[in-house]
């Protein structure tokens, strides 16, 4: 409501301390509405935030304040202005307009992506999917899920639920993806209730390429007993068996309640305190992010660390990790040129470390080069090899500094991008640990080109 002649609607005083001593309504509504109480600390941020510049530079502001008290979201211009030398720097608050309207609901796209966000840093368990929801590659540092994690793995290739089984769905598989998602599975060894996500990889107007596929659960994980052994293994990993599976849990709960202030799911905020928000959840992920690049360098140096090859398609390889990353390089506007389905160059090596290596080398493509511009992938047989090369066309690479860049922790001068300097460094272990190299060749200006080689299929 707003009177035409501009009068007062509605008038409240405040202290130094910030507490609204008294006010008519609605501004006193309001008040209680979002859990304060009359006298008692200002309960909408961003009229505490206007009483605070007022009070702190003695000058009258005025602006548009907005609220949401529960079911309705207020719009109120106010005028806020500081009190007479007896008020002890308190303030005195005119309201000259107020608009209330039902809450809009926010739209499902959006809402469905920031849910997706959330799931993403609570999952216990990811995997990635083909079009026809056979695995392809799963992850997961839970103790609790070790043994299902080693099962998935051993069956890439077989549907996602010969070994997560849905408990109410006994018509034959695969069913349609949207029967699947949200549904609850039943989890060999665990007493928890469980339930999975299925996040679609799509371009508008395509069936899925392909699937993320998230195990959530809503019960906290046991904590496992104190076993005190005899004698420690020789060479133990800290990172990957001490540190990354207690701080996990607790940074992924940290980036999940972020993101959800980030993306004002509990009602309006500040912009600046939506800006905080999203500060900490993009700390907390680039934390998850060295805790998993430094169990990766701790696997790769460790004397017993070898590889398990296996024949595999570098051409569908490279397909998967293209069709995983692709909606991080639309965002950019980046086109990847990955191998035509009809190419097939066959190999003998990891399946999983060969996904790893090429999601490290497009990832970072993605990421240093500029928007609009693209990515190719090209797989070749090379005598007693088979090599795939991912070129970009970024700033390129000088050539002293060609060698640098698979130095542990290098990362040539860049701060602020997130990185650990560790990637390329673990993937080139991981190509020799097959047999094979990651090399690259660049001039500045003219984009960068990583090779990864690994050994042929004999007689292909």
């Amino acid at each position: 409501m707003t009177r035409e002649d501009g009068s007062i609607i509605a008038l409240g005083s405040i202290d130094a301390q910030d507490r609204l001593l008294n006010a008519d309504e609605p501004l006193a509504g309001l008040q209680v509405r979002c859990g304060g109480e009359i006298p008692g600390t200002i309960a909408v941020p961003e009229l505490l935030d206007l009483v605070r510049r007022v009070r702190l530079s003695r000058h009258a502001m005025a602006l548009t304040v907005n609220a949401y008290d529960g079911s309705d979201a207020i719009s109120a211009w106010v005028e806020v202005e500081p009190g007479e030398a007896d008020d002890h720097d308190g303030c005195i608050i005119r309201v000259r307009s107020w608009q209330a309207a039902p809450a809009s609901q926010e739209e499902g796209a959006q809402a469905s992506e920031r849910q997706a966000t959330i799931d993403r840093h609570v999952a216990e368990l990811c995997a990635y999917l083909d079009a026809g929801q056979r695995l392809l590659a799963v992850a997961s540092d839970s103790q609790e899920l070790a043994t299902l994690t080693a099962t998935m793995e051993a069956g890439a290739g077989r549907l996602w639920t010969e070994f997560l089984a849905p408990e109410k769905i006994t018509h034959q598989q695969p069913l349609h993806w949207r029967l699947l998602d949200g549904t609850r599975v039943i989890v060999p060894g665990s007493a928890r209730s469980w339930r999975v996500s299925l996040l679609p990889m799509v371009s508008p107007g395509c069936e899925p390429a392909g699937f993320e596929l998230l195990l959530l659960s809503d019960e906290p994980a046991a904590h496992d007993p104190i076993v005190i052994e005899p004698a420690p293994p020789p060479r133990r990993s800290l990172v990957g068996q001490d540190l990354a599976p207690v701080l996990k849990q607790p940074i992924s709960r940290i980036v999940a309640n972020a993101e959800t202030i980030r993306t004002r799911l509990a009602g309006p905020l500040p912009d600046a305190y939506a800006e905080y928000a999203g500060e900490i959840a993009g700390a907390g992920k680039l934390l998850l992010s060295l805790l998993e690049d430094m169990a990766d360098l701790e696997v790769v140096e460790s004397g017993s660390f070898t590889t398990i090859p296996e024949p595999i398609d570098l051409s569908e390889v490279a397909r998967q990790a293209a069709g995983i990353l692709n909606v991080r390089a639309r965002e950019k506007g980046i086109v990847i040129n990955a191998p035509a389905v009809d190419e097939s160059v066959p190999a003998l090596a990891e399946f999983r470390r060969v996904l790893q290596i090429l999601l490290n080398l497009i990832g970072n493509a993605i990421r240093y080069t500029d928007e609009n511009t693209q990515v190719f992938i090209h797989a070749e047989q090379a005598g007693q090899f088979a090599r795939v090369t991912v070129t970009d066309e970024g700033a390129g690479i000088p050539s002293e500094d060609q060698v640098r860049i698979f130095d542990k922790f290098e990362r040539l001068g860049r701060s602020g991008d997130g990185g650990s300097g560790l990637g390329l460094y673990i993937s080139r272990s991981l190509a020799r640990a097959m047999g094979g190299d990651l090399t690259v060749s660049s001039e500045p200006g003219q984009g960068a080109c990583f090779t990864l080689e690994v050994p042929a299929t004999p007689g292909a």
